[in-house]
């Protein structure tokens, strides 16, 4: 492709396509779509509860009940997946997170009560040991070491557990080394061949998920912080070597995580491998923009969709976002 101008100004006017709508739609090089939206949910056990988490304004703990009505929206919208996320109080937390794996825990059954109501929505599971340790790390800590290989044999169970209950995609977020490997061996095992695994393949160790541990109840029980094993934020060749390896084992999509702070990773990633790329729109990124909406120092409409927009131009083909269903209405009024 030749890339330098076939003419000059002023035979070449650059603002020409820009003066009408239908031209600008025209020539739009990047298109966002309710297609390419993941809806990130936060659950809550107990009934007809939609609590408000103070730190992301507009984004509620969910019941099952009320969860199963936000999957009728999703459908209602075209949103075509959620990603449910558990919140879990200080006396249901333990040592080594055995709740992860429990069959009836408020994952699961949150799984179960949407499939049973919305078959055909896609359900997106978190498999990480953080929302229910005492401690708020994402595996087994000893000594104040997060213990790797023990940590995955309890994430296979923990995805298989998953996978029972009707969870269509796994994605570990733990970033342990070799989980990905593991995982899709344990589901073939087990009968599960076709759930697929999205591995958060390039987790930055961020300041950006504050938010999201308020929502989850980690956020007053973690120790310490999680660069042992979360990335560190200067590196970008070493994101390349996580998702080459995730993919070498199995993953059938990879997820950069945050989004805007780590657009380059995005297009590094897309660029290098051509695989199914996704991207995180995590919790602090969300409540920035929903203060300064809130505040009237920016257009919240219209910086939401060109925060997602960037995602598509940086070369993820979905995102995951708490801004889904609004992001989805405004989408549905576009022509």
């Amino acid at each position: 492709m030749n890339k330098k101008p076939l003419a000059r100004f002023p035979a070449l006017r650059l603002r020409r396509p820009r003066q009408t709508d239908w031209s600008r739609r025209l020539y739009e090089e990047n298109h966002l779509s309710t297609n390419d939206l993941i809806w990130a949910v936060i659950l809550k056990d107990g009934k007809n509860i939609r609590e408000p988490i103070a730190a992301m304004p507009g984004v509620f703990r969910l019941s099952p009940d009320e969860a199963v009505k936000a999957a009728i929206e999703a459908r209602d919208l075209k949103i075509p997946a959620l990603a449910l996320f558990p919140y879990t109080d200080a006396e249901g937390r333990t040592e080594r997170g055995e709740e992860g794996i429990n069959p009836d825990n408020l994952m699961c059954r949150t799984a179960r009560a949407i499939k049973d109501e919305v078959p055909e929505i896609g359900l997106m599971a978190d498999v990480a040991l953080d929302p229910y340790t005492d401690h708020g790390h994402d595996g087994i800590m000893r000594d104040g070491e997060i213990i790797n290989d023990e940590t995955v044999d309890i994430l296979v169970k923990q995805s298989i557990t998953q996978a029972q209950a009707g969870f269509d995609i796994v994605a570990p977020s733990d970033m342990m080394d070799g989980r990905v490997g593991a995982i899709r061996t344990g589901l073939d095992a087990a009968g599960f061949a076709n759930v697929q695994i999205m591995a958060y393949a390039a987790k930055y160790a961020s300041a950006f998920y504050g938010p999201y541990r308020e929502a989850i109840g980690s956020a007053g029980v973690l120790q310490g912080d999680k660069r042992t094993y979360q990335m560190n934020p200067a590196n970008s060749d070493e994101a390349l070597r996580e998702v080459a390896l995730d993919l070498a084992e199995g993953a059938d999509c990879v997820m950069v995580k945050p989004g805007m702070p780590y657009l380059d990773i995005v297009r590094r990633v897309k660029d290098e491998f051509g695989a199914p790329t996704f991207v995180f729109q995590v919790s602090g990124e969300y409540a920035m923009i929903k203060a300064a909406s809130d505040n009237q120092w920016i257009d919240g409409e219209r910086a939401m969709l060109e925060s997602l927009l960037a995602f598509k131009r940086a070369g993820a083909d979905g995102i995951i976002t708490y801004f889904a269903a609004d992001a989805a209405r405004l989408i549905s009024k576009r022509p």
